[in-house]
C-alpha cells in the first residue's frame, strides 16, 4: 500500500471538561501535555496550551496550530494521528496516543552502560528512518530529531513526536526508490495469523559484523540537554532544485553546520540529525558537545566525529550522515533510499518491520501510574484541567512541580544485549 496515499484517520471535537487528568507528562515552551482518560475509560496524551498564559511565548499560540495541521494529515505506523482537538478562547488542545514505553533517552538510561547495541540500533533507526522518509514525501522537514521526540509505543515500535519545529518544503525531485517502503495497516483487510508475524530476531537476515565497541567510560555518559534553538530568520538564496528554509531551529547539539552557518537548509538537516541520535545511542552522548553554546556550535562546524575502537558498518554510517557539506551527506541526492541501501542495513527486511511482534523492548504496563510527583492530586489540579491552569496562575510564588524521571514507569532494567 502506498503510505503517502492513504487518508488519515479523522478526528473529533473534545469535551475538556469530560477529560480526567492522571498525570503530567511534560511541559515545555508550547505548553503541558497531560496523561486523560476519557468517560469510555481510553486513555491518551492530551497537549495543551493556555492562550491567555502571559508567560507564553508569543509563537506557542501559532506554532501550535501548525503542529495540529500536521498531524491531520500524517498516516503512518511510526508517526502520531491525531485523535481530536479543543478550543475556547483560554485553551487550544489536542489529543495524540499515548506512548508507555517512554522515550529513547528513557530507555538508553536503562541500559548498564547507557548505550544500546548495534542490533537495537539497527531496529530503531530502521523505524526512524522510515517515518522520516514518510514525512520528506510529504514535503515535511522534520527538524527537531533527538532521543526525547522517539518515543516507544505500547507495541515496542517507535513514533516521533512534537511538529511545532517542522516546515513544509518544495521537495527536490528524486528517482523511485530501490527499496520497498513500509506497507500501512489497512482497517479492511484482517490481521494475519500470528504464526505470519516475525520476532525482532528474524527481521533481519542477516546482520553486518560490526563488532562495534561501546564507550564504557559513565563519566561521559550524560544526558544531553533539551535546549531548542530560538527561530532566527536568515535571509539567503535558495536551492535551484528544491526550497531551502533560512530559520535558526533545532536543538543546540543536534544543529547541522548549514544551520549554524545560516547558509539555509533542507530535508538534509533531518539526516544530519540522525546521524547525531545513531553517535548518541552508540556512545552516550553527542559527539560535538562543548563547555557551551558557542563551542558547540564550534564543534559542529569544525570537529569531525571521534570513534571508539575498530571501524564498523555502523560508524561508516555515522560518518556519511555528519559529512559537514550537505550537498555530499548521505541521503542528499535520493533521500531515505540512499541510506536504506548502506551496508549497516545489509539483510534488514523493510516490509517487515510492521510485522515485528518482538521488538527490543516492550512496556511491561500501560496503567498511567507513577509517583505522588507526576500525579496530579485534587490540591494541584482542582480535580480538571482548566483548575490546574488556574491553580499555576493563583499560585506564581510557588515553584512548579518537578518532573519525575520517566524511568520509574518501568518495573526493572531491561538489558537489551541478548538482542
Amino acid at each position: 500500500m502506498d503510505s503517502a496515499r492513504t487518508a488519515p484517520p479523522p478526528w473529533q471535537e473534545l469535551d475538556l471538561d469530560s477529560l480526567k487528568p492522571l498525570k503530567v507528562l511534560g511541559k515545555g515552551g508550547m505548553g503541558t501535555v497531560f496523561l486523560v482518560q476519557a468517560a469510555n475509560n481510553t486513555r491518551f496524551a492530551l497537549k495543551v496550551v493556555d492562550k491567555t498564559c502571559v508567560h507564553a511565548k508569543l509563537d506557542a499560540e501559532r506554532r501550535a496550530r501548525w503542529e495540529i495541521q500536521v498531524l491531520s494529515t500524517l498516516s503512518h505506523p511510526f508517526l502520531p494521528s491525531l485523535m481530536g482537538t479543543f478550543e475556547s478562547p483560554q485553551f487550544l488542545a489536542w489529543a495524540l496516543p499515548y506512548c508507555p514505553g517512554g522515550d529513547l533517552n528513557v530507555l538508553r538510561y536503562r541500559q548498564t552502560d547507557r548505550a544500546f547495541s548495534p542490533a537495537v540500533i539497527r531496529f530503531y533507526v530502521a523505524e526512524i528512518l522510515c517515518a522520516l522518509d514518510h514525512l520528506h514525501s510529504m514535503g515535511i522537514a522534520y527538524r527537531d530529531l533527538k532521543p526525547e521526540n522517539v518515543l516507544v509505543q505500547n507495541t515496542g515500535h517507535i513514533t516521533l513526536t512534537d511538529f511545532d519545529l517542522s516546515r513544509k518544503l518544495n521537495p527536490k525531485p528524486k528517482p523511485n526508490p530501490q527499496v520497498p517502503s513500509i506497507p500501512l495497516p489497512n482497517s479492511n483487510v484482517p490481521e494475519p495469523r500470528r504464526k505470519h508475524r516475525r520476532n525482532f530476531s528474524r527481521w533481519i537476515s542477516l546482520f553486518p559484523p560490526d563488532g562495534t565497541h561501546h564507550n564504557n567510560n559513565k563519566n561521559g555518559l550524560k544526558k544531553a540537554k533539551s535546549a531548542r534553538v530560538s527561530p532566527v530568520s536568515r535571509r539567503k538564496p535558495s536551492f535551484s532544485n528544491g526550497e531551502r528554509s533560512n530559520s535558526f531551529v533545532g536543538t543546540e547539539e543536534y544543529v547541522s553546520p548549514e544551520v549554524v552557518r545560516g547558509d539555509g537548509h533542507e530535508f538534509a538537516v533531518d539526516w544530519w540529525a540522525l546521524g547525531i541520535l545513531i553517535y548518541e545511542m552508540l556512545y552516550g552522548t553527542t559527539p560535538f558537545k562543548g563547555k557551551n553554546r558557542k563551542e558547540t556550535f564550534r564543534n559542529v562546524i569544525t570537529k569531525p566525529p571521534v570513534f571508539v575502537g575498530k571501524r564498523t558498518a555502523l560508524t561508516d554510517l555515522i560518518e556519511k550522515l555528519l559529512e559537514k557539506d550537505p550537498t555530499k551527506r548521505l541521503g542528499y541526492t535520493r533521500g531515505a533510499v540512499e541510506i536504506k541501501e548502506h551496508e549497516f542495513f545489509r539483510g534488514v527486511r523493510w516490509e517487515l518491520l510492521t510485522e515485528v511482534v518482538r521488538p527490543p523492548f516492550i512496556p511491561t504496563r500501560d496503567d498511567g501510574a507513577g509517583d505522588s510527583t507526576d500525579r496530579i492530586s485534587d490540591r494541584n489540579c482542582g480535580f480538571d484541567i482548566r483548575g490546574y491552569f488556574l491553580n499555576l496562575k493563583s499560585s506564581p510564588s510557588l515553584p512548579g512541580s518537578p518532573l519525575p524521571s520517566p524511568s520509574c514507569r518501568f518495573k526493572k532494567n531491561v538489558s537489551l544485549t541478548e538482542f
